[in-house]
């Protein structure tokens, strides 16, 4: 927790007209930033509902997704394509020609795998976001469903049985993600 002699009396532990404690994403940093910066010290919603919601809105999980899959695939493509490269390169090539090789095919497998994976992480936020709003809560189910839905989608062009097949993996992998998330919160002190 941050230092009470920070911040004034009241700050971190908001509540509203049900006892809930108010989201407030600033409460556990160790700096004085009312000091540093000239932040409001209003709630930074709009409405009260979403004050109410302790996760991401419907935009910043599709932000992140989309962000993490792209990021995250262009890393390992790029990490694919120097392996290609560091392969086909044979002996005695001069090290312009190497070089040009090892940028041509990084860029490539990077491309290609970070467009693969970000729209992945797009299907996954706009069918996991669907489901928590139509659902009115935000559990497990919502996650095991979204990692269905978007293999079944994601592989729906090569046929039902493939859809199939990358469906049950995407559940398996979004079943597995949640299940270690929780044993992260309950088992893993916090840091």
């Amino acid at each position: 927790m941050a230092d009470p002699r920070l911040f004034p009396s009241g700050s971190d532990d908001r509540r509203d007209d049900s006892g809930r404690r108010l989201y407030n994403p600033y409460q556990d940093l160790n700096i004085p930033y009312k000091q540093l910066y000239d932040l409001p010290t209003s709630p930074e919603f709009l409405f009260q509902e979403e004050a109410l919601a302790q996760r991401r809105s419907w935009g910043e999980n599709l932000t992140y997704y989309t962000g993490i899959g792209y990021l995250g695939g262009a890393v390992a493509g790029a990490a694919m394509g120097l392996r290609d490269a560091a392969r086909g390169a044979e002996p005695g090539e001069p090290a312009k020609i190497r070089a040009n090789r090892i940028l041509n095919s990084c860029g490539s497998s990077g491309r290609r795998v970070g467009n693969t994976l970000g729209v992945i992480g797009l299907m996954y936020a706009g069918i996991e976001s669907s489901m928590v709003a139509a659902r009115d809560c935000d559990d497990w189910i919502n996650s095991v469903a979204a990692g269905l839905g978007t293999g079944a989608l994601f592989r729906a062009a090569n046929g039902p049985r493939s859809a199939v097949v990358a469906g049950a993996v995407g559940g398996v992998l979004a079943g597995a993600a949640a299940a270690a998330k929780q044993v992260g919160k309950r088992y893993v002190p916090a840091l």
